[in-house]
């Protein structure tokens, strides 16, 4: 059983409820791993650590899955665990989640938010000359505004002794120049951006930092045809922890290797990293993107 280092601390993670895989992670048998979110994978393992969690999802259609989570975290690690569905793109949909957590968690009690993961994104892959204003509108709402709004919100909640944690989840391409990322990669970094400014501006409050996935094992990731995921080839064979290992990976991932070059990180490796940044121990960390890619980039 993982060490209860988060008792008592509350976390607010955007975008918390996608998919499902047991936690502790079963690193032996990553075989039988079937594609999830990010978000939930960060939910189960601040979960495991004894902190309690407000989880947003933005659609109705995430409801019944969002409450079937929040049910199983409580049940399991003895927390408090609520969703809110809440528009991260909206001028109000980050303020009404945290007055709803503030209500719904522990009503009557001081409220107080130790964390926050703003995990929640969207994206749309498109070439210059076919890009649409509103897909550039939609995309910064969601990526850029929408944490703006969300810190903003919660700074009366934050603590008071440095204690807080803020992680960003932000992403490669904000650095790589992927094709077809004009915007997408445009939105993660002005997230960094900002990652940077909070971490002066909140110095006393909390640490802010965010992580840089690469490709993720995720819904997105298996339904994105194979002729796409092998244009990151000439990335991912260069990354060192990309390697499959036969027999230990999951088998769609070591059958499509040749062809895309390698493996994408499991949404449990990028949740550990998160999961670091949110510990006691990184109280002398803030304002920095920390790689969550397997080495795919490399920067001092």
């Amino acid at each position: 059983m993982l060490s209860r280092t988060l008792e008592g601390k509350i976390a607010v993670i955007t975008g918390g409820s996608r998919g499902t895989f047991p936690w502790p992670f079963p690193a032996m048998n990553p075989s039988l791993i079937s594609p999830k979110g990010i978000g939930s994978a960060i939910a189960r393992n601040l979960a495991s650590r004894g902190c309690s969690l407000v989880l947003n999802y933005s659609s109705p259609k995430s409801s019944e899955q969002c409450i079937s989570l929040a049910k199983e975290l409580e049940e399991k690690h003895a927390i408090r665990c609520i969703g809110v569905q809440a528009d991260m793109g909206s001028i109000s949909g980050p303020a009404d989640l945290i007055q709803t957590a503030k209500a719904q968690l522990l009503p009557g009690s001081p409220f107080r938010i130790d964390i926050i993961i703003n995990n929640a994104g969207v994206v749309n892959n498109t070439k210059i000359e076919d890009t649409d204003p509103e897909d550039f509108d939609w995309m910064y709402r969601t990526n850029v505004r929408g944490p703006l709004l969300l810190v903003k919100a919660a700074i009366p909640y934050l603590p008071q002794d440095r204690s807080g944690r803020i992680v960003n989840v932000s992403s490669i391409s904000s650095t790589e120049g992927f094709e077809e990322l004009s915007i997408y990669g445009g939105t993660k970094a002005a997230l960094e951006a900002m990652t940077r400014t909070w971490s002066r501006e909140l110095a006393e409050r909390c640490t802010v930092n965010a992580v840089n996935p690469g490709p993720v094992m995720t819904d997105m990731w298996t339904s994105m045809p194979l002729s796409h995921r092998a244009g990151l080839k000439p990335w991912v064979s260069h990354t060192p922890l990309a390697a499959v290992r036969p027999g230990l990976d999951n088998a769609d991932l070591v059958a499509d290797a040749d062809t895309v070059g390698g493996r994408p990180a499991y949404s449990h490796e990028v949740a550990g990293i998160v999961s670091m940044l949110c510990s006691e121990e990184s109280s002398l960390c803030t304002g920095q993107v920390i790689c969550a890619n397997g080495g795919m980039r490399m920067a001092i």
